[in-house]
């Protein structure tokens, strides 16, 4: 009989030693193993034991193989641990994770958080003594352990080179339920999950688990996109659906626009976007490991938004004629642009201009994790050249010219803000980052813009990445006027208060707007403003004329304040005792003849006697002038401390046949005094409004219950439409864009559609409608609706 003592290990052999008698064997076991029979193998002096694992370790006997070699002691598994399936729990991990509006069919996690799966094994349970577990994770076509795009790592083990990290949570009869966390920095993209099995004399069994997501974390401190408020979170992230600012600074009107960022499909055509970018098609395995950058991924985005480079998202197209494809201003949301170009192969759709370049790039950044919001800036300067001068052309009857320079002040431009860390940058300048995916300039060769720190753009630091001098131009440069008549040009004057007006984006969990012009300049005039843009003219020069920066350290007016802080009026060509202003009579309406009126004020004590040139001419939504269509000519007199005001009518036959999609008509004077080379200029872009479509809800919105909704809609104009097409859609709502052929629509009428559906998504909805016509093409409405879950 052999007698074996001591603390015996599996896997490791045992010193101890005994002596045989009779064949039998008697053995000081672990507790997990209990003697269940004895056998001899053949040969001289080689007893074998057979142990099993107790009822507790596994739902059935299973059998390992126990050796004496000599005077050791080695066991061999005669099964290794074999995974007959793994749970991903899509569920409980996508609603822990805030991506359960994606989908509760597949894993989608957030990097820095941990999430849970579930091994099930065939023949018995894990033994962390006799089995060993390790995870691998890939992403890319490339995965590579240098890169970052590949980790391999094992339970609780921290000496593995990796940041990810597997825990056990929970160790069963014939399950094991594991913890996984992505590093807070991790790459964000489709991966792949594996794992490879060694039990311990077994062989290595490897499994390959299935494919899953991880995207930005905004809940994660230590991620670097990370939001500390939750309303700014729920806004930024969750909301689908929001409002696109536009008009003009005297009328501002919201647009609605339906984001979509968790609709069927729209994860992977995310992913997809990046995929085709110029920076994965030179280079693959590098763009996969600098997905882990908001800042590398906020760039790769809003090249790709555009399509001036690559096969991005959006044709842009700010001239007249759509016919073979959709008019920008007839768009309701992002979700039909993103799924027509995923379903074309990356065919770019046609088209698109900023406000529709920024809010798909909102349904992009939002999806993939990043905080995102959509901006409105009215007045938005286009500074071509980089010197912080907006440069204007008039003839003598006030008609804009076509910009030589092409220099242009935009009715409103919109753009998007992404929140983020700045590590690239000095401290302080992370937060809200500016981005424009509206191909305006190149940025390193590409059409893209930003991202550039919001409070860099403040403080005039445009020297910092990414584009902030250009970002600072667009709120911020100054704009003069001139005179081209008989080939000499002539300075009318130098507005310093012009560009940047009412920034706007849509509040927090509300319908309102908010003004964030503060966070973008000082105030306008102040000692302060005049001081930043004095520092971002000189970094400029500096960078463009480094030998002679000197000579250019200032603009090229003096831009003095006065003791008010108010700007001075330093043109010589505009009369400090003469003020022109143009008023609407009553709101300009489509379709109705446009009344205004020309106010002119002589604060002076001399008599004037003036000529004044009025015209008027549509504009594109970026400032380009269409041909003037009409114009008028006054001659007013004045005798000292006299207001005259002179009526006038644009007549909607006269308009109607040069109106712009845009709807957009500039009308302007330009007068001059008798006997006096002095000139003044005044102008004025009025909006055409439309009457807005109305939604009504017929009931309570329930989860999975039919429910109707009636649009009511008419033509403004007092002649017949045609061609009238009806859109709807609303994330949550509706599966996908309806469209309702209407036919035609008599003078002033109005009409109305019923229409079904079976809202799959609770919580706050909004519904989007548009109407177009062979006359207008965006007649637009929306209604909130709150879709309550199943009684």
């Amino acid at each position: 009989m052999v007698e074996a003592s001591g603390n015996w290990k599996p896997g490791v052999e045992n010193k101890s030693r005994g002596q045989s008698s009779g064949g039998k064997l008697r053995l000081s076991c672990p507790q997990d193993f209990l003697l269940q029979q004895e056998e001899r193998r053949p040969g001289p002096k080689q007893p074998v034991a057979l142990v099993s694992w107790p009822k507790s370790c596994a739902p059935q006997r299973n059998w390992a193989r126990l050796e004496v070699r000599g005077t050791a002691l080695v066991l061999c598994l005669s099964t290794a641990l074999e995974v007959s399936v793994s749970d991903f729990q899509f569920y409980q991990n996508n609603v822990q994770h805030h991506t359960e509006e994606i989908s509760v069919q597949r894993l989608l996690v957030r990097r820095g958080q941990a999430f849970c799966i579930t091994l099930y094994f065939k023949n018995r349970g894990f033994l962390s003594n006799m089995d060993k577990i390790i995870f691998i994770t890939e992403t890319g076509p490339k995965p590579d352990l240098s890169m970052g795009t590949r980790a391999v790592f094992s339970i609780e083990e921290p000496n593995f080179k990796s940041s990810w990290i597997a825990l056990i949570k929970s160790n069963g009869a014939n399950f094991l339920e594991v913890s996984l966390c992505a590093p807070p920095m991790a790459a964000i993209g489709q991966y792949l999950l594996k794992i490879h099995i060694d039990s311990f004399q077994g062989p290595v069994s490897a499994y390959h688990l299935g494919e899953f997501i991880v995207l930005f974390n905004p809940w994660c401190p230590a991620d670097e996109v990370y939001l500390e408020s939750e309303p700014q979170r729920q806004e930024y992230i969750m909301n689908d659906h929001g409002f696109i600012y536009q008009g003009n600074k005297n009328w501002i009107r919201p647009c609605p626009w339906n984001y979509g960022q968790f609709e069927e499909n729209i994860i992977d055509i995310c992913l997809k976007l990046l995929d085709q970018s110029l920076n994965f098609q030179v280079d693959p395995a590098m763009d996969c490991a600098l997905r882990g950058s908001s800042v590398y991924i906020s760039r790769v985005v809003s090249a790709m938004i555009n399509s001036n480079d690559d096969n991005g998202v959006l044709n842009g197209k700010w001239s007249e004629g759509y016919f073979d494809g959709i008019s920008p201003s007839e768009w309701n949301g992002s979700v039909a642009i993103l799924k027509q170009w995923y379903a074309t192969g990356g065919q770019p759709v046609k088209y698109g201009q900023c406000w529709v370049f920024a809010a798909v790039m909102c349904t992009v950044m939002r999806c993939l994790g990043i905080p995102t919001r959509v901006i409105t800036n009215f007045d938005s300067g286009h500074d071509t050249d980089g010197n912080l001068i907006i440069d204007a052309y008039y003839d003598h009857t006030g008609r804009i010219l076509e910009n030589k320079k092409k220099d242009s002040v935009w009715n409103f431009h919109v753009w998007n803000e992404c929140w983020m860390a700045r590590k690239d940058l000095p401290p302080g300048y992370g937060g809200w980052q500016l981005l424009d995916a509206t191909p305006q300039e190149t940025s390193n060769g590409l059409y893209c813009c930003g991202p550039a720190s919001v409070r860099a753009i403040k403080e005039g630091e445009v020297e910092l990445n990414y584009d902030t001098a250009f970002a600072f131009s667009m709120v911020n440069a100054d704009c003069v006027s001139w005179l081209i008549y008989g080939g000499k040009e002539q300075k009318l004057h130098l507005d310093t208060s012009l560009v940047g007006k009412f920034i706007s984006t849509k509040s927090v969990q509300s319908d309102e707007r908010d003004d964030i012009t503060e966070n973008y300049k000082y105030e306008e005039g102040s000692l302060q403003e005049r001081e930043v843009f004095l520092k971002a003219f000189q970094k400029l020069q500096s960078k463009r004329f480094p030998e002679s920066h000197r000579r250019f350290s200032q603009p090229r007016e003096p831009l003095r304040v006065t003791e008010e802080g108010n700007p001075a009026q330093i043109s010589p060509s505009r009369s400090k005792d003469l003020r022109l202003t143009f008023k609407l009579v009553e709101p300009a309406y489509l379709g109705l003849d446009i009344h205004f009126i020309l106010q002119i004020f002589n604060l002076g004590l001399q008599f004037k006697d003036l000529k004044v040139n009025l015209s008027a001419q549509s504009v594109l939504h970026d400032g380009s002038p269409l041909p003037v269509f009409w114009q008028d000519t006054a001659f007013i007199t004045l005798v000292p401390s006299e207001a005259k005001t002179y009526p006038c009518i644009v007549p909607y036959s006269q308009y109607s046949r040069f109106l712009s999609p845009d709807k957009l008509i500039r009308i302007s004077a330009l007068g001059e005094e008798k006997n006096s080379l002095e000139k003044f200029l005044v102008d004025k872009i009025i909006n055409l409004e439309l009457p807005s479509i109305v939604i009504n809800v017929l009931g309570e919105a329930i989860l999975g219950q039919t429910l109707t909704i009636q649009v009511i809609f008419e033509n403004p104009l007092l002649e017949e439409v045609g061609d009238c097409v009806l859109t709807v859609e609303g994330s949550g709502l509706f599966k996908k864009q309806l469209k309702i052929m209407i036919g035609n629509l008599k003078p002033q009428s109005k009409a109305s559609v019923t229409i079904e559906t079976v809202p799959f998504k609770i919580g706050e909805r909004q519904i989007q409608a548009n109407l177009r016509s062979n006359k207008f093409k965006d007649i637009k409405g929306y209604r909130n609706v709150n879709v309550a879950s199943e009684l």
